[in-house]
């Protein structure tokens, strides 16, 4: 049976045919989507709480545990990590690669919904949710300044209306605004005339809660006219709030300005931004997992126009850093790759063919298979991304081979005298057999990918099933449109006079046959030795293999990176704004750095947190990684505090965010134990060369003043725990008293005491708590003052107390073997059975895939031994091709 023969006799059908393929393939490219690698995002969504003014331990306990256990009960969650902060607790969940994101949202809410029962009943609002990695880079970033407006009203304008409107463009997945806080009321109290007035906090937060009602209030209506009630039962400003009379002493009102200061301010003051050294409101946008960042920030770049026009003139926003700059970058230079490719490909064949249309038919196979390539990308939804344009540039190299060995066997018709029709029916008649166990054979080694499952099988399989395509449509190529093209134009070359060039290159030609042939012999005389040689090239290539260190995937340049400052954890906030500055100064001055942004405050106040977008690579020479090298010694000059850097990476697995690329995470059932040889490991971790930043997010040793209540004298004056959490509450922990209704946001009065009764422990013996009878009572008549260490964060993962270690590799240093030294360490330093290590993120990612890396190539050797059995319907010819491969291992 001859597959080629209509396809010959009817060279106008196939002509149409070719035409329409490649047709198809031109118009899926310009439909097909952009993206650094193709999908591999586990579905992840971020939970957050807040309760200001909150201690991580009582944020850990009262929010997070009871969030977490509800959690727990959700189907298909992989990984789930927490961390406690000051005020706030955030929940990361991360689901199967096949969840559904949306459906796992609506588990999500479900759960918050039946844990708040459980949750503080001073909780500010409801814990929300959002469907983004917070351990990814932001794929925009944008900042906010103006030269009239003062921070606060700049950042009101971005969180309310700019975040807001971004969060709704399709592909965007959460909107973080830095560098400040939600405009606010404070109210601050002086505690000593509050005593003297006999009056308590809990008096004054009574009364900033009766100012704003903001509740229905009916209408009136007759049989012709209907009103609607209302009435101006809020306050918005602080002046407005100063006249509020708190009660009446000697028949005169005791105000709130009597008692202290009513200003306009922010509901946190702790917090700072910077982008370029200037003061700015940072907006970072985050993608949702499963959507493409070019789209998501082309949709953003197209309502730019309408989000500056939503805010004052005299407000400017601009895009400072896009993480798409590099991706299309990349994109165009693994494109014009191809090209090269393809051009290279053609002229080799050229070189050897030296026959014009012998050339051109492979040259028109080619490009042909490759845009028919295109097209079922876009059937099957892939992307334009390096891996599949990879397997496009690799796939030349197959495509060209189906439409040579086609377009050889002809020619030797046509150079006995055959007619062209004739010797292309009979060329592609004996060579179809060949061409497609060539095929199947190339294709075979892929089904394995195919099969495997994790972010290493979803990474790869739109490469193998891209090369697959390719593969499969040269074949049908080579089959259909190549003999007919042979037919209609090549000719025999047998009586044609050849020039000095063709010549030349016949004479090297034969010279190469010639001592192929003297080799072949040679090897055919020794069988026994050359039988030797390939069993000890084959435990050559498993020696090679076992020792040749390894690595995930290469590390990658996007032109960003990200920085984490860690300070002293008794640092001030003022002092920590202080060296976010000389950070980012240091940074800035680089000759490879374009932009560079910075926040602190919101969270651990001994952390902030640094992008930094790099020049085009042709103009700073050095990669992202060199820069950071070059970094690390300046930046190691500052005192009290370390910047740790990495450069951006596209794939990031886990959704807890380490200081460094790579994490190991500890675990105990005994935090003490936790507590005490985390450390160890830490410190011998620094004295390895393999690995460099070694870090821990890990702090215990913050100072707090902790009050040791006399609970006998506590109850005999008729003072309980409660009224004292309450009063400390009320002075120093920004307490949000009331709320402010507007159309577009919310905002609150917080109390507190005057900002010189925050400045140290001693300030606390000026607190009065109110007792049940009224009386006001000192606070240190029942309890004594102590200093102690306590946590800035508690993290959890699984439910279960857990710190993590980060390192970053040092130059030169494969993946596996930073591993191995970790591991080392551990058993160095004694480590106990019920502190139980394991790798996390990338690096756990990293050691699954290691574990199948055998059992892959042995699937792959396997299933092209079945292949070519079924062919050749033989048991030893394969083999016979198999042993091919050991010396291309080596």
């Amino acid at each position: 049976m001859n597959l080629s023969a209509p396809f010959i006799k009817r060279p106008v059908a196939t002509s149409l045919l070719t035409a329409a393929l490649a047709l198809s393939g031109v118009l899926a490219f310009r439909f097909l989507p952009v993206a650094a690698l193709p999908e591999v995002d586990f579905p992840t969504i971020v939970v957050h709480a807040n309760l200001p003014g909150a201690s991580p331990e009582t944020m850990a306990s009262a929010v997070a545990t009871p969030l977490e256990r509800q959690f727990g009960r959700i189907a298909s969650v992989t990984e789930m990590t927490s961390s406690s902060q000051l005020g706030s607790s955030v929940v990361v969940l991360q689901f199967d690669l096949d969840r559904n994101i949306n459906a796992a949202g609506r588990d999500v809410q479900a759960a918050i919904n039946a844990a708040r029962g459980q949750l503080p009943a001073d909780l500010p609002s409801n814990p929300g949710y959002w469907k983004a990695n917070p351990a990814d880079a932001p794929i925009l970033m944008l900042s906010l300044t103006s030269d009239l407006h003062e921070r606060p009203e700049m950042y009101d304008f971005a969180d309310s209306i700019l975040a807001q409107k971004i969060a709704q463009v399709e592909g965007v997945g959460q909107v973080e605004v830095w560098g400040s806080s939600r405009p606010a009321v404070r109210v601050q109290v002086n505690p000593l005339l509050l005593n003297k007035m006999n009056l308590g906090l809990t008096d004054v937060a009574a009364t900033l809660a009766a100012a704003n009602a903001h509740q229905a209030k009916g209408s009136l209506s007759n049989p012709l006219v209907r009103w609607q009630v209302n009435a101006t039962d809020q306050l918005f400003k602080a002046p407005e709030y100063a006249p509020l009379i708190v009660t009446y002493r000697n028949g005169a009102p005791v105000r709130l300005r009597d008692l202290g200061n009513v200003i306009d301010s922010v509901e946190n003051t702790r917090n700072d931004g910077l982008q370029n050294g200037k003061p700015s409101i940072i907006l970072a946008v985050f993608r949702q997992p499963q959507a493409n960042i070019i789209e998501a920030v082309d949709n953003i770049r197209a309502v730019l126009p309408q989000l500056q026009a939503s805010i004052p003139p005299a407000m400017n926003l601009r895009i400072s850093q896009d993480r798409t700059t590099t991706i299309r970058a990349s994109i165009a230079d693994v494109e014009r790759t191809l090209l090269i490719a393809i051009v290279l490909v053609v002229l080799v064949v050229f070189v050897f063919l030296r026959n014009l249309w012998a050339t051109v038919i492979p040259g028109i196979a080619v490009p042909l298979s490759l845009l028919g390539t295109f097209g079922a990308m876009y059937l099957l939804g892939y992307t334009l991304d390096n891996l599949s344009l990879m397997a496009l540039t690799v796939s030349t190299g197959f495509v060209v081979d189906d439409a040579i060995v086609v377009i050889e066997n002809i020619t030797r018709y046509l150079e006995v005298g055959w007619h062209p029709v004739r010797a292309a029916l009979q060329g592609a008649k004996e060579i179809g057999f060949t061409v497609l166990s060539m095929s199947t054979s190339l294709v075979a080694v892929f089904i394995p990918i195919l099969l495997m499952g994790g972010i290493v099988g979803r990474l790869f399989r739109e490469f193998a099933v891209t090369l697959t395509i390719a593969i499969g449509i040269s074949l049908v190529v080579s089959l259909t449109t190549t003999p007919m093209l042979c037919a209609k134009f090549l000719r025999s070359q047998r009586d044609k006079k050849h020039n000095l060039l063709y010549r030349i290159f016949e004479r090297g030609f034969n010279l190469i046959h010639a001592a192929y042939a003297r080799t072949l012999a040679s090897v055919l005389m020794h069988p026994q030795l050359t039988l030797v040689i390939t069993l000890v090239t084959i435990a050559i290539s498993v020696y090679l293999y076992i020792i040749v260190p390894k690595g995930f995937f290469p590390q990658q340049d996007s032109g960003r990176i990200g920085g984490a400052i860690v300070a002293d954890q008794d640092i001030s906030f003022t002092a920590m704004r202080e060296k976010l500055h000389e950070f980012l100064r240091i940074v800035q001055a680089d000759p490879a750095v374009d932009d560079v942004e910075g926040f602190t405050g919101g969270g651990t106040l001994n952390n902030a947190s640094m992008w930094a977008q790099l020049k085009p690579l042709k103009e700073r020479k050095l990669s992202a990684d060199q820069v950071i090298n070059r970094l690390r010694g300046k930046l190691a000059r500052i005192p009290g505090a370390t910047l740790y850097m990495q450069a951006a990476q596209d794939i990031r697995i886990g959704g807890r965010g380490g200081n460094s690329q790579y994490q190991y995470t500890l675990q105990s059932d005994k935090l003490n134990d936790l507590n005490e040889w985390a450390p160890k490991l830490l410190a011998k971790l620094k004295t390895v060369p393999l690995v460099l930043d070694a870090n821990s997010d890990q702090q215990v040793h913050g100072l707090e003043s902790r009050l040791i209540i006399d609970r006998t004298t506590a109850a005999r004056l008729g003072v309980n725990p409660q009224a004292i959490d309450t009063t400390l509450y009320s002075a120093f922990g920004q307490r949000q008293v009331s709320t402010m209704y507007t159309g577009i946001n919310q905002y609150h009065v917080v109390l507190e005491v005057l900002p010189e009764f925050q400045e140290n422990p001693a300030s606390l013996n000026s607190i009065y708590v109110r007792s049940n009878t009224g009386t006001a009572i000192p606070i240190s008549t029942f309890t004594q003052l102590r200093t102690v260490l306590t946590s800035l964060t508690v993290n959890h993962q699984g439910q279960f107390p857990s710190t993590t270690l980060s390192f970053a590799l040092a130059p030169g240093v494969a993946l596996s073997e930073a591993v191995d030294a970790v591991q080392r360490a551990e058993d160095e330093i004694g480590m106990p059975a019920n502190v139980h290590g394991a790798f996390a993120g990338t690096a756990k990612a990293f050691q699954a895939s290691l574990k199948s890396e055998p059992l892959l190539i042995l699937a792959a050797l396997l299933a092209v031994y079945i292949v070519l059995g079924m062919l050749y319907e033989s048991y030893i010819h394969p083999i016979t091709i198999l042993s091919t491969l050991p010396s291309a291992g080596v």
